[in-house]
C-alpha cells in the first residue's frame, strides 16, 4: 500500500494521537503512524475545524441516514442530547475538503465509526452503540470530490 496514492496524505488528527476525541481521548494508531513515515501529511479533526470543543456528547448522524444524506441535505447530525449539530460537521468537512484540494491531497486516512470520518460504518443514530454500514459526512464529502477514503482498519 506504500507505494499507492505517493502524494501527501489527509488524517484524522485522533489517529495521529492528538486528543480531539469527543470523549477528550485519542485513537493514536501506530499501523497508520509506521504507514505515514517519511510522507507528507495534513491533519484534519472536521469536528474540531467545525467549532466544536473536546470533551463533548457523542454525536450521530440520524438514524437511517449516513454522511452523504447530510452532505446532500437530506439528513441531520445531532448529540446526545438532541442538540441539531449538522452545521458544525458540514463546516469542518468543508474546512477539511479546502485542505485536501490545497494540498492535492488524493488519499485520506480517516477514524472509523466517527460520524465526521467513517469509511465504511457510523453508529446508528440511536445512541445504543451499535454500528450500521455507512459513512461519515466528513467521508462523504471527500470521496464525493474524488478523494480516495480508508481507514485505519484498512491499513
Amino acid at each position: 500500500m506504500k507505494d499507492i496514492d505517493k502524494g501527501p496524505v489527509l488524517v484524522s488528527a485522533c489517529l495521529l494521537g492528538i486528543k480531539c476525541k469527543y470523549n477528550g481521548g485519542d485513537n493514536k494508531n501506530e499501523a497508520v503512524l509506521n504507514f505515514l513515515e517519511g510522507r507528507d501529511f495534513i491533519k484534519v479533526c472536521p469536528e474540531s475545524m467545525g467549532g466544536l470543543e473536546s470533551p463533548r456528547l457523542p454525536s450521530e448522524v440520524e438514524a437511517g441516514y449516513d454522511g452523504i444524506d447530510v452532505v446532500e441535505g437530506r439528513a441531520r447530525v445531532y448529540g446526545k442530547d438532541g442538540r441539531d449539530l449538522t452545521e458544525e460537521f458540514l463546516k469542518g468537512a468543508q474546512i477539511s475538503l479546502d485542505q485536501a484540494k490545497k494540498h492535492q491531497v488524493s488519499l485520506a486516512i480517516l477514524k472509523e465509526s466517527s460520524p465526521s470520518c467513517g469509511g465504511n460504518k457510523i453508529y446508528t443514530g440511536r445512541f445504543e452503540g451499535q454500528k450500521k454500514k455507512g459513512q461519515g459526512v466528513a467521508a462523504a464529502l471527500l470521496r464525493k470530490n474524488g478523494i480516495r477514503v480508508i481507514t485505519e482498519e484498512d491499513i
